[in-house]
């Protein structure tokens, strides 16, 4: 399941920021290494999930690679939330409801 993929890429703290930086701005590894702890393969491993997710792309110039966010990569969590969106207020009505039952 796409959406399953993409929970699991956002599921690493590291991989989130990552996530977030690139957000901002098209960045080199190198670039992005600058900003974390750890290091460049590392740094690569976490492009290489966030890539296998859709959640981004990457361009070759020369022996340099750029990565940046592709938002279409954010469709399913979109989706996913919107389903639940429409799901919680008729749940949380229905409790309002109860405890004003139990309150009389």
């Amino acid at each position: 399941m796409i959406e399953t993929n993409v929970f699991r890429a956002l599921a690493d703290p590291t991989r989130r920021a990552v996530f977030e930086r690139l957000a901002g701005r098209e960045m080199s590894v190198s670039e992005l290494k600058a900003g974390f702890p750890v290091s460049q393969p590392a740094i690569s491993q976490h492009l290489a999930v966030l890539r296998g997710a859709g959640l981004v792309l990457e361009r070759r110039e020369g022996r340099r690679a750029y990565y940046r966010v592709d938002p279409a990569g954010l469709v399913p969590l979109v989706d996913w939330v919107d389903r639940y969106r429409a799901f919680w207020p008729e749940r949380i009505e229905k409790l309002k409801n109860l405890l004003k039952e139990m309150d009389q």
